[in-house]
């Protein structure tokens, strides 16, 4: 029995297909270890507003713009290379007047960025650099599983599954759950995008200092990575349950796969959607810091991922154990 995973490649890659992953897992790993290396350039700014004599703060000072100054230079690479995705989508949906996923992605980048580099150049004010660098990592991380969702069940951007990927060849279902989540992530785009400005610009009437981070916080949280994945990921499970069943069972129900693929899917879009709803109040406030905003983004495509690989517990039963899991899901 083949065992397979959501990073399983697919038998049928092209070298284009192999091009791709290669360059995305070079551009995820690359992220990766830059946010690790500007963390720990961030850990001075944390003690920054500790008591401790005159001395010691200008010391913790002077050593918090040398950190600064070294975060800025690694992520320019970061930004430059390992964003270079999000940069692209966002000039061809801007280019076609669409407001596409990596429009807010690239707005949250550009307006962490460029004030912490301009804070950086002027040593006065917050940096968010270690923000930035954990956004575009754990951003590029849930698109990884998303791609490799996608190549497993013979996806690429703008196609379809498979026909002899597919269990039933319901074709017309897969392509209208496809379409429902991209609805609801674009809704969700436009009403975050709009709700981000509003309330950035209440804090910066306010005269508060976390106007900016409030505005990135949101900025961040408009991504819908897991949105996006919701489907593919569901497809790429039930792909994998079905070749088990194939092997294990003599007479598989693929109806029956197809209903739980279907429930699974939806489960994903609307309950990463009410995460995002959830959180968003508490982002508005304050109370959710960029960095934070990233790692919550990060939950939420895991556990799109986690939820949809559920599936494949059905092609490892058999019997009543099969048809208890398949209602399960």
């Amino acid at each position: 029995m083949s065992t397979l995973s959501l990073l399983t490649p697919p038998p049928f890659m092209s070298d284009a297909m192999r091009r791709s992953r290669r360059h995305m897992l070079a551009r995820t790993g690359l992220a990766w270890l830059i946010m690790m290396q500007v963390m720990m350039l961030a850990f001075p700014g944390y003690l920054r507003h500790g008591a401790r004599s005159a001395d010691s703060q200008q010391a913790l000072e002077q050593a918090i713009l040398l950190m600064n100054w070294l975060s800025l230079i690694l992520c320019v690479p970061l930004v430059l290379y390992c964003a270079w995705p999000v940069w692209r989508g966002a000039l061809r949906s801007l280019a076609q007047a669409k407001v596409g996923m990596d429009v807010p992605v690239a707005l949250g980048i550009l307006a962490a960025f460029i004030p912490s580099v301009w804070a950086t150049w002027n040593d006065v004010g917050e940096v968010y650099f270690d923000s930035v660098s954990m956004f575009v990592a754990f951003l590029l991380s849930a698109r990884f599983l998303e791609f490799c969702a996608r190549q497993s069940v013979g996806m690429s951007d703008d196609a379809d599954p498979s026909p002899d990927q597919t269990p039933s060849g319901q074709m017309a279902a897969d392509a209208h759950l496809l379409a429902q989540a991209d609805r609801v992530a674009f809704w969700f785009v436009c009403i975050q995008i709009l709700l981000a400005a509003l309330v950035g610009a209440w804090w910066w009437q306010a005269g508060s200092s976390q106007a900016l981070a409030v505005t990135v916080a949101l900025l961040v949280m408009s991504c819908p990575c897991a949105m996006s994945m919701s489907v593919p990921s569901a497809l790429a499970a039930r792909r994998a349950a079905w070749l088990r069943l194939a092997d294990t069972s003599p007479n598989p129900q693929p109806a029956q796969l197809d209903q739980a693929t279907r429930r699974v899917a939806l489960q994903n879009l609307y309950g990463s959607l009410a995460w995002h709803v959830l959180m968003t109040p508490l982002a508005a406030f304050g109370l959710v810091q960029p960095w934070l905003a990233a790692i919550t983004m990060l939950l939420s495509s895991l556990a799109v991922a986690a939820n949809a690989w559920r599936l494949t517990r059905i092609g490892s039963l058999g019997g009543q154990g099969r048809q208890s899991a398949v209602e399960l899901a």
